[in-house]
């Protein structure tokens, strides 16, 4: 009678083992399914989507302006880029289309220019799309960030419209830590202007002497994501810490985000930033979500597309350090949590979009890059 009450107990024990088991481990998401669509890219930096089935537009760090079209695969180079300062992390960056495109066929670049004395600045401009995707005609730089001080790093070079059509361009502080916090200055910002460049009257700091009226934001570092939420309206941005410390923030107009004196991260040199005064400083607005180790983020893309439903209130940024994709999932603009994709191709993602078709497509950044299609199966 012991022994069958034993093995009784043993028996229950194991089962409520075994439910906790159930409960605790979550079920494995569909893994993402992935088509090639193009290699040999030359180190693409930022892809926008033509209206219609007229394929893409695809940057070049080197200098390159591409069209690419599902059957019929990558043109030659546009003619009309303006020549950019391929140097390092500097060149051509990203592309975009004019919230207008379907009536001016206007295009956006940001792009690193060079100056006088070889250092070189982030610069922005558009031109006229040809019918033919051939040209870019009538190319105007009306955008230039003062003073040039990078020698090849830090250039940001984001671009986004909000529902207004005014253009937010993110811009790094050329690795020239100070000049974040110095508003003399537009580096280490995001500036805000309309599409035809220039500055918005209620600008944060257009009455205030001795500062830049572009400037929407200050003391970041090098952002390489800016995109609204579409589901709350809010301009999200997602910076490079230099060793950990990359970050997210939502860029409010005036408000200083504290890079060098705020940050998470360390010098390379594993000492720490000489201008820092710990990870939060009062004033400074503190980021929203951080990488205590750097991703090395790059590219940002809400999905609410209807194609994959388990994949809606999420958004999708690049990983160029740890060579992969991060879907953070949200309520609003709360991250709810987070999941690595892609772990098994080892490969720099340099963009990320969402495609009209509700796919989502990658860059990665290689000498014979690549155009990626992801879905699930």
């Amino acid at each position: 009678m012991l022994f069958s009450l034993t093995l009784i107990v043993t028996a229950f024990a194991r089962g409520l083992l075994l439910l906790a088991l159930t409960v605790a481990t979550p079920l494995l998401a569909a893994q993402p399914a992935v088509t090639e669509l193009q290699d040999k890219l030359n180190h693409p930096w930022s892809l926008a989507f033509l209206p219609g089935n007229n394929g893409m537009l695809i940057t070049e760090r080197a200098g390159q302006l591409r069209h690419w079209q599902e059957g019929k695969g990558l043109s030659a180079p546009i003619e009309g880029v303006p020549a950019v300062f391929a140097k390092s992390q500097g060149g051509l960056l990203e592309v975009a289309l004019a919230p207008d495109f379907a009536q001016s066929r206007r295009i956006y670049l940001s792009f690193a220019e060079v100056g006088d004395d070889g250092n070189a600045g982030t610069a922005v401009g558009y031109g006229r799309l040809s019918e033919d995707y051939r040209r870019l005609d009538q190319f105007t730089v009306f955008f230039r960030q003062q003073p040039k001080l990078s020698s090849g790093n830090h250039f940001g070079g984001k671009l986004a419209f909000d529902k207004n059509g005014m253009l937010f361009i993110s811009l790094g502080e050329n690795n020239q830590r100070p000049t974040a916090q110095d508003l003399d200055k537009l580096q280490g910002k995001i500036v805000r202007l309309t599409a035809e460049g220039k500055v918005p009257a209620d600008n944060p700091f257009v009455n205030k002497a001795g500062a830049r009226p572009e400037i929407w934001s200050y003391g970041h570092r090098n952002p390489q994501g800016l995109a609204f939420n579409p589901v709350t309206g809010t301009l999200w941005e997602h910076e490079h810490g230099p060793r950990g410390g990359d970050e997210i923030n939502f860029p409010a107009a005036g408000k200083n985000y504290g890079w060098p004196l705020a940050t998470h991260g360390i010098n390379y040199s594993g000492l720490k930033i000489p201008e820092a005064k710990g990870t939060r400083v009062p004033g400074m607005a503190d980021p929203v979500h951080v990488w205590e180790k750097s991703p090395g983020i790059s590219g940002m893309a809400f999905y609410q597309g209807e194609r994959f439903p388990q994949w809606r209130n999420s958004v999708f940024i690049g990983a160029l350090a740890e060579r992969n994709l991060i879907r953070l999932t949200l309520e609003g603009d709360r991250i709810l949590s987070e999941e690595r994709l892609l772990t098994d191709r080892n490969e720099r993602i340099r963009d990320v979009r969402v495609g009209p078709d509700g796919y989502l497509y990658l860059l990665t950044d290689d000498s014979d890059g690549k155009l990626l299609r992801v879905g699930l199966q």
